[in-house]
């Protein structure tokens, strides 16, 4: 089983490779990821071994306290959440505390180096111990503000697994330490006349330098927990979309309860603008729902009696009446935020690397802090100074930067991808994509929609488009095929009525026919209307047409004759060419699996320019092939939606499932694309690209800062250049560190990868509705223009178009596209030159056909 913890008394990466080393090393225990950012632990056992009581146990004695926290629905904070919120609140307090007493500290012990007022006597040597003591009680709260860097370090110490922790306490107990014995020696050099001695230890007393390390190692952890706090957005936008309270129906009743109270069965009233607490089916009533918070789908969608809809989406229109399916953990949006938090809790191979020289990176530089100052000592220079070496050394080295360098990035960039529909499983899942060098795309319901629509409409003579598709909607009205469906479908798309008909009649396998208007229609398969005598001779080679690209026609014909062929066929998605051209152009080879016949399949690959097509396979030779691309040393990702991809998918060093596709399918990948986009895929990839690079990065940063800061604190420069650093300096610069990894990692908010839109279509369809004139169809066009930046660059782009004949343009500056409406025919090149000749770039244009019907007079 798989069991969180939430961790308390973590404060760097060797805190967090220490506890993951003892918790590993139990009986039972499969894996463990414990995560320095949300103070939570991940656990996979065998509970009939090891139970979680002993897990705890085992945190326990390695100076850390762990918990079970109960789980909250997603209408609550998450734990995660909540603990870094509170983190934040206490740093708050204790900074403003520190600094109240560090303040006058520091006006009294470096004032008087500055001339500033009422600092006088402090240059008497007969006020040295007053100095003195005065610096040790304003250090004194200051210390036990900041008690917890002692009680952590020094018990981490004791149990031979010191922490970041641990260095801060060694460095300023002994700057405290030493700071109290010249108070002593003050006092007996006063009482023995010595005054060289009085003002030697008076001005090297230390007290300032360890208040300024604990206060400015507080500023660097605030700082960094509100940092921290903005890689949770992501999930904390999705938690507040889900509501508080809902509205029940219980014996005709409206009853308002808290959404954690709600169980499998209740009846939901959600009024227009209320978000949906649960999954659910609705039984009652017709809206819009806006779905975007989930699939990203920017248009609400129509959802009717029967329809499934989902938590944390909003009611736009109507009132409806929702039964619950799924609730609390269950639900969509449950799962959602539980997969990202599993993921920024889990591991890359580079960070277990960075977990493991953390694990000896503490006692390493507590061995040379000791080294540094014994050589300095043995070379001759003074005491204070060598012992300000040990403590710069044991302050700078810090290994904070170090161990946040990967989960911080790691923790944006799931969530970067849950808010972009892209569900990432694990760390690893993160790291493999990048090295993607092969995709493999199943066909049905991947690379195509999956079910039916109208490709072609082909008319005889003596009929219209448009009355060919009224008879055609109005007869299949009755029929339950799915063929039937695709043809209602698009009737609806485009306005056409549907009237009523009578002596509807069924032929299994073969067709139907109705009375519609007096008249007997008949629709079907060649076979059918052999069987009516109806002659269709004069369409039959563009129906074979169809059936050589793998359409299926329909046939329409009155009692006498034909009226047309409306060819069906499960259409290519109209994103699916561009992500074939992008995964080409970064040197993906793509190949396309299919169970589907050979003509069908390769009529694909020729509309997509895919590179290698395989048709007719099996679920096992789906696999099999994923194994021999591994041999031959390829990093495969595969992508499918079905059943017959779940093997695959597993498989496949990165396995993506399509989010509309089987629960099997979905379990078994790695990452999940909940908008059902395959473009996605190109966006998960150059994710995971600017994640690793974000971590390199950050990984880079944190070794040479220490590569650099360790020998600047023991001062090897000095001797050459008489550079040294003092333990004040070396705190704020570990703090730096810290948030110089955080705000770099956090960079990975604003990721927005621009693919350019593809300009070639799809389909060459005939299933543009013309009128019985002939007349042409209005055309728009969506520019994709670079360059664009403010109102000025909007104006001057819609007035170089609109000096265009027939052209009317709209700028939308946020998106970077130029919506383009043609009441006649213009050339793209015009278009282009156009905004070229104004100052921009045309990235392309995408063509959109609106059809314009006109009814004959």
């Amino acid at each position: 089983m798989k069991q969180k913890f939430q961790i308390t008394g973590m404060t760097c990466s060797a805190c967090s490779a220490r506890i993951s080393k003892t918790v590993s090393a139990l009986k039972g225990v499969h894996h463990v990821d414990v995560n320095l950012l949300t103070n939570s632990m991940i656990v996979e056992y065998n509970h009939e071994q090891i139970d979680s009581s002993q897990i705890i146990s085992a945190v326990l004695k390695t100076g850390y306290t762990a918990s079970l926290p109960a789980f909250k629905p997603a209408s609550s904070t998450s734990v995660s959440t909540r603990t870094i919120e509170q983190e934040i609140g206490s740093m708050k307090i204790r900074l403003f505390a520190s600094f109240s007493f560090l303040i006058p500290l520091m006006y009294l012990s470096m004032g008087h180096m500055f001339s500033w007022p009422f600092l006088d006597w402090a240059h008497d040597i007969t006020h040295a111990v007053t100095f003195a003591l005065a610096q040790f009680l304003l250090t004194l709260p200051i210390v036990y503000i900041n008690r917890n860097y002692y009680q952590s370090g020094f018990r981490a110490l004791f149990n031979r697994t010191p922490n970041m922790d641990s260095l801060i306490a060694i460095g300023s107990s002994a700057a405290l330490l030493y700071g109290i014995y010249a108070i002593f020696v003050i006092g007996h050099s006063l009482g023995t006349v010595q005054y060289d001695l009085v003002a030697k230890y008076s001005m090297n007393l230390y007290f300032e330098s360890a208040a300024m390390i604990l206060t400015l190692i507080t500023l660097g952890k605030y700082l960094e927990s509100r940092s921290k706090s903005k890689t949770t957005q992501a999930i904390e936008k999705l938690m507040d979309l889900a509501p508080k309270t809902v509205t029940l129906l219980r014996d005709g009743k409206e009853v308002e309860i808290s959404a954690d109270d709600i169980v499998i069965g209740d009846i939901l009233f959600v009024k227009p603008g209320q978000s949906i607490a649960v999954d659910g089916i609705i039984i009652e009533g017709s809206s819009t729902v806006d779905q975007s918070a989930i699939t990203g789908e920017s248009i609400p969608v129509q959802k009717n009696a029967g329809d499934s809809v989902l938590s944390a989406t909003i009611n736009k229109t109507g009132a409806l009446k929702v039964r619950a399916q799924k609730v609390g953990a269950d639900t969509t949006l449950s799962q959602i935020i539980q997969l990202v938090e599993e993921a920024s809790s889990s591991k890359t191979p580079i960070s277990k690397l960075a977990d493991k020289i953390s694990g000896i990176f503490v006692p390493v530089v507590i061995f040379i802090a000791l080294t540094a100052t014994v050589v300095w000592l043995i070379a001759g220079a003074e005491f204070n100074f060598a012992l300000s070496v040990g403590i710069s050394v044991l302050v700078i080295s810090c290994p904070c930067a170090l161990g946040l360098a990967t989960p911080v990035a790691i923790m944006v960039g799931t969530g970067k991808g849950a808010s972009n529909g892209i569900l990432i499983k694990s760390a690893e899942a993160l790291e493999n994509t990048h090295r993607i060098d092969t995709v493999i795309l199943d066909k049905t319901g991947t690379l195509t929609e999956g079910s039916p629509r109208v490709t072609d409409v082909i008319t005889a003579k003596n009929i219209s488009q448009r009355q060919l598709l009224q008879i055609a909607a109005s007869l299949e009205a009755s029929s339950e095929h799915p063929l039937a469906q695709a043809v209602l479908s698009y009737a609806k798309e485009h306005s056409i009525p549907i009237k009523e008909t009578q002596n509807f009649q069924a032929y299994p396998g073969k067709g139907l026919s109705a009375i519609l208007d007096e008249i007997r229609y008949s629709a079907g398969n060649a076979a059918f209307l052999r069987e009516q005598n109806i002659s269709f001779s004069a369409l039959e080679k563009t129906a074979d047409v169809f059936a050589e690209e793998g359409k299926t026609p329909l046939y329409f014909a009155d009692d006498k004759n034909i009226l047309g062929i409306i060819a069906v066929a499960d259409t290519i998605k109209p994103t699916s060419k561009q992500a074939v051209q992008q995964l080409k152009s970064m040197g993906i080879e793509v190949i396309m699996l299919t169970g589907d016949n050979e003509k069908t399949a390769l009529s694909i690959q020729k509309q997509l320019d895919i590179d290698i097509a395989v048709a007719e396979v099996l679920p096992q030779d789906k696999e099999a092939h994923v194994r021999n691309l591994q041999k031959q040393g390829r990093h495969v990702a595969m992508v499918g939606d079905g059943i017959n991809d779940a093997p695959a998918l597993a498989r496949a060093n990165v396995g993506i499932a399509i989010g509309a596709g089987s629960d099997i399918a979905i379990d078994s990948a790695d990452i999940v694309l909940v908008k059902n986009d395959i473009t996605d895929v190109l966006t998960a990839i150059a994710l995971s690209k600017a994640t690793i690079s974000n971590i390199k990065q950050n990984l880079f940063w944190a070794f040479f800062y220490n590569a650099l800061g360790i020998p600047l604190a023991a001062g090897v420069f000095f001797p050459l250049w008489g550079w040294t650093l003092n333990p004040m300096i070396a705190a704020g610069a570990m703090s730096l560190s810290s948030i110089f990894v955080v705000t770099n990692a956090l960079r990975l908010q604003f990721f927005h990868p621009v693919f350019p839109k593809s300009t070639t279509p799809v389909h060459a369809t005939n299933a543009d509705i013309l009128s019985p004139k002939g007349e042409k169809m209005n055309t728009n066009k969506t520019m994709y223009v670079k360059g664009m930046s403010c109102n000025h660059c909007k104006a001057a782009v819609e007035k170089a178009l609109g000096a265009l004949d027939g052209v009317d343009a709209e700028v939308n500056l946020k998106e970077e596209i130029v919506q383009i409406a043609l009441s006649q025919p213009v050339e793209n090149l015009r278009l282009i030159q156009a905004v070229t000749d104004a100052g921009y770039e045309v990235v392309s244009i995408e063509n959109k056909t609106m059809e314009v019907y006109h009814e004959s007079r």
